[in-house]
């Protein structure tokens, strides 16, 4: 699976979930495109991943 262009290994991975675990990422503060369509956060652990999927996660950062 791609994850922001990188090849990552996917074994352990199951779901959008999972994915920002890993990663420490809160799901409330990303957003998730998969396969070049947007993912809603309620979906995050219904969604499974396969090895052939490219994800592309975007996170929000606060300031000013």
């Amino acid at each position: 699976m791609r994850v922001n262009g990188n090849e990552i290994s996917n074994e352990d991975i199951h779901t959008i979930s999972e994915l920002l675990q890993i990663f420490g990422l809160n799901e409330n503060r990303v957003v998730i495109e998969l396969n070049g369509k947007i993912v809603i956060k309620e979906e995050f652990s219904k969604v499974n991943l396969n090895e052939t999927d490219s994800v592309e996660v975007i996170s929000f950062v606060g300031g000013g």
